[in-house]
């Protein structure tokens, strides 16, 4: 036994002491293959997954180092049949690799031949590949590549992808750093992408993912695709590509449900990539308009089930996925790996937190009864009712206003789900209220407005969850939400962490009807900030003025 920070148990968990003094060491050493689940004050809670160990596989490390980490950090000694299962998994990736054959074009390649043997049977592959070239070496339908990763990696046996990626057509793109320059982590993030190829960066909201993708994009010196989740989103980026890079506004084009540019660097709603009329996706030529030398994802854990077609078709581009958070409730992570690339690189938010570049937050649960007749009713409705009716309680609009009355001047976001709801607490607090029939031109101005102090409260929809930058926000007031989302508690808090805020500490309340399922879905939305180190306070609604 040694005085190890970790505990390294057979069920495939990692317990990382946090105060202990080797923590950040070990904390360093286990993030390449171990997976975050929960991150309280003392014991931080780490999992080994197959899906973590071939992202480490892929990003260049070995079944060794893995090993030696968790002997070397581990308190106790680590279970014999945990490394042996360790090595073996790890031992899957790369049996199989795709590869350019001179004459054959695209091909399956395998060093075990009964690996092959065993895929070329699986009905998932059935229909991807062509003919047999020798024992080892299998023709693959370029237009398949993505597909196949996606069904290697689902039949245990992911493929190591060498088939590389053409450079695409020459855009000159140099980022103009006068008066600003790249944060280490981020000029690290977009290295890290860069030398594998295609793959993931996860930052924290606030941390400047849009400046991590336009490293990149200096780095490619190609056109560019960009998707975004909405229009005021794409016009952010155009401000920022234009601000930070040497980019002109002409050489960026918006490619929206209200526009429709092509140029050399393109910005794109998925929105707009996924409409469908009679069948077809009328816009899927954006794809092929130009010879596109990088695709960058914004919010790559939102991307919708027909990106994920379109992106196998991308195999051969180069491919950045941004997120603060690769969570996504539909467990599809592994589509993310095959199909845009392993993590590159991943921050934790209270890393980020403790070198100042985004705001310290502390989290509020404020918990309302409903009263007599509203549970009465609660009680009788129907279970798809229930959630709205304990959303949309009355006595959340009084527990608002006292919120707002404590934080006077401060900007403030009041966030929900429910539009009569929101229309409500509009009218009470005399505030804008932003939603899905917003037009854009009015989003952007009262964002604007925001910004500029002109409006001090600005009460919003989920059209605000994603991809808006308000780095003046100091106050968060959520009322209600989509069901148990991890994903849009991380986005809403990250409305609050931008940097700017002078030390001060950002405010997230959460108001929550208690004996209702409103209390239920709340625990599994707060649950991704808690992994990331952010504990919740729960008060009640009749102490809010003591706070």
């Amino acid at each position: 036994m040694t005085d190890g920070p970790l505990i390294v148990q057979s069920d495939k968990t990692l317990l990382l002491e946090i105060d202990h003094d080797r923590a950040a060491d070990c904390r360093k050493a286990i993030a390449p293959f171990a997976e975050l689940e929960r991150s309280p004050e003392h014991v931080h809670t780490y999992r080994l997954t197959p899906l973590g160990l071939w992202n480490a596989r892929a990003a260049g490390h070995d079944a060794e180092q893995v090993v030696d980490t968790l002997l070397e950090y581990s308190r106790y000694a680590v279970p014999h049949s945990l490394l042996v299962d360790v090595a073996e998994t790890m031992a899957r990736y790369g049996r199989l690799r795709l590869e350019k054959h001179p004459t054959h074009g695209l091909t399956l390649v395998s060093n075990d031949r009964p690996v092959l043997e065993e895929v070329l049977r699986a009905k998932k592959v059935a229909g991807m590949l062509g003919n047999r070239i020798d024992d080892d070496t299998v023709a693959v339908h370029p237009s398949e590549r993505g597909n196949l990763k996606q069904a290697l990696l689902k039949l245990g046996w992911p493929a190591e992808d060498y088939a590389g990626y053409v450079d695409g057509e020459a855009h000159p793109i140099d980022l103009d750093e006068s008066g600003w320059e790249l944060r280490d982590y981020q000029r690290d993030a977009a290295e890290s992408f860069w030398h594998g190829g295609s793959g993931v960066v996860v930052l924290p909201c606030g941390a400047g993912k849009t400046l991590v993708g336009a490293a990149a994009m200096a780095h490619a010196q190609a056109t560019t695709l960009i998707l975004v989740t909405n229009t005021v989103s794409a016009r952010q980026w155009k401000d920022e590509l234009v601000r930070r890079t040497s980019l002109t506004e002409d050489e960026i084009g918006e490619y929206s449900g209200a526009v429709k540019e092509i140029r050399p660097v393109t910005i794109a709603t998925y929105q707009v990539l996924t409409m469908r009329r009679k069948g077809v996706y009328p816009h899927l030529e954006l794809l092929d308009a130009r010879d596109w030398g990088l695709i960058v994802y914004d919010e790559v854990h939102l991307l919708p089930a027909p990106i994920f077609r379109m992106t196998a078709d991308l195999q051969a581009r180069r491919r950045i996925g941004l997120t603060a958070t690769l969570v996504r409730e539909d467990g599809r992570e592994g589509d993310v790996f095959s199909l845009i690339g392993p993590k590159r690189y991943d921050a934790p938010w209270k890393d980020i937190e403790s070198q100042g570049w985004i705001a310290p937050a502390d989290c509020v649960e404020v918990r309302v009864t409903l009263p007599e007749g509203e549970r009465l009713a609660y009680a009788t409705a129907e279970p798809e009712e229930r959630y709205r009716l304990a959303s949309c309680t009355h006595r959340k609009v009084d527990v608002v206003k006292s919120l707002m009355a404590r934080h006077a001047g401060q900007p403030t976001l009041v966030i929900g789900q429910y539009i009569e709801q929101l229309d409500e607490l509009a009218e009470a607090l005399d505030a804008p209220v932003i939603k899905g029939e917003t037009s854009v031109k009015e989003r952007q101005r009262l964002f604007d407005a925001f910004r500029s102090g002109e409006v001090r409260t600005l009460v919003v929809s989920k059209v605000a969850n994603f991809s808006i930058d308000l780095p003046d926000a100091e106050v968060a007031i959520q009322v209600s939400g989509s069901f148990g989302s991890r994903q849009e508690e991380a986005q809403r808090l990250g409305r609050l962490l931008r940097p700017g805020h002078d030390g001060k500490v950002a405010r997230f309340y959460t108001v929550v009807s208690r004996d209702t399922v409103d209390a239920d879905f709340a625990q599994n939305r707060q649950r991704f900030l808690a992994e990331q180190g952010y504990a919740y306070r729960i008060v009640d609604a009749e102490d809010v003025s003591t706070l």
